[in-house]
């Protein structure tokens, strides 16, 4: 709180500094006022002193005397229920025919004498950072990556595919199938990705989420090495890498999906090979305006968009009367947003989905 005094020397000095020139704003700020303090201050003729009550309340009627909030203190400290928080003592008094006071009440007197703290063995529950929001305009700025399981005949035994994949173009820019989850392995793949689509040392963001291969100190080196940022989700949130989970979603969803597992690795490889060159080539995917996303990784995109718009325009010229509004939107999504901020998801709704 300002007392009446140093606020009378203040609007004194912000007065004399302002009928000299000075802008009002700036001038708050070398006193480490704001603007809107100053105006309260002058807004009437005679200064008040502040006005936020420092008097004493009385004590309700209804609140627990000394010698209860002790008893409950000694209750709580005894042998008997020392162990135990108040959810568990106060059940257990009212079986022995004693009230001494309602839960939240033990509680309270814990908790202002400073013996309120989670003594089980268990980490107290966390908030995790939404994780950093990325935007990518073109091609090789930001990568998504991630491991999943491909099934056997064996039960309980899977082979890994490694995936990564570009948000902007949906492309999968690199891929690899091997027989356990391995930080190497995700470093070689990086590498090999980074060399195939000629962006050495250029900005680019590899996404992932908490998993061990993806917080290996081998990947993290190489990744140093290569110049690449490291971004993550929050553990346990899928959503965190939702373009990596919906390309997994379509590989494993197709038709052609083998229901009884892969035979071996070679068979698995195989198969993952003739997918991702459908998916790459072939696949018109939905969020990207139906162009495949090796048409749209090359930029090819804008002129095909470009012409289905004219030859939409064409068809509406010819019989007008079909058309009661515009056109089917054929514009090229022109950004991909990885985690975007709450504020933002209606506004962007079409372009931040991942399939």
């Amino acid at each position: 709180m300002t007392s009446l005094p140093v606020r009378q020397n203040y609007v004194e000095w912000l007065t004399e500094a302002i009928t000299n020139g000075a802008r009002k704003k700036p001038a708050c700020g070398e006193l480490g006022i704001s603007l809107r303090t100053f105006q309260r201050w002058t807004q009437e003729n005679t200064m008040k002193p502040d006005g936020r009550t420092t008097a004493i309340r009385p004590v309700p009627a209804n609140a627990l005397t000394k010698a209860e909030r002790q008893a409950i203190l000694e209750l709580c400290n005894s042998e008997e229920f020392a162990h135990l928080p108040p959810s568990q003592i106060v059940p257990r008094l009212a079986d022995q025919g004693r009230y001494v006071g309602s839960e939240s009440s033990f509680y309270r007197v814990l908790h202002a004498a400073d013996q309120q703290y989670r003594r089980g063995r268990s980490q107290p529950p966390r908030r995790h950072p939404a994780p950093t929001t990325h935007v990518a305009t073109k091609p090789n700025q930001v990568w998504s990556w991630d491991i999943t399981y491909l099934p056997s005949p064996v039960r309980g035994q899977y082979y890994y595919l490694y995936l990564i994949e570009d948000i902007y173009s949906r492309k999968a820019v690199g891929w690899e199938v091997h027989s356990a989850e391995s930080g190497e392995e995700a470093a070689a793949l990086l590498q090999r990705s980074i060399l195939s689509e000629k962006c050495l040392r250029e900005p680019l963001v590899l996404h992932s989420d908490n998993g061990a291969p993806m917080k290996s100190a081998t990947l993290l080196t190489k990744m140093y090495d290569l110049g690449v940022t490291p971004s993550r989700g929050r553990p346990r949130v899928s959503n965190d890498n939702a373009f990596s989970e919906s390309l997994f979603r379509t590989l494993k969803y197709c038709p052609q999906w083998p229901q009884n597992g892969f035979a071996s690795l070679d068979d698995a490889r195989a198969w993952v090979r003739d997918f991702m060159y459908w998916y790459n080539h072939e696949h018109r995917h939905s969020r990207i305006r139906f162009v495949t996303p090796a048409e749209r990784h090359l930029r090819l995109d804008v002129d095909i968009l470009a012409k289905r718009h004219s030859l939409y325009q064409q068809a509406r010229s010819a019989h007008p009367e079909r058309w009661s509004r515009n056109t089917r939107n054929w514009d090229a999504v022109r950004e991909v947003t990885l985690n975007p901020e709450k504020q933002q998801n209606l506004q962007e709704e079409p372009q931040l989905q991942a399939a």
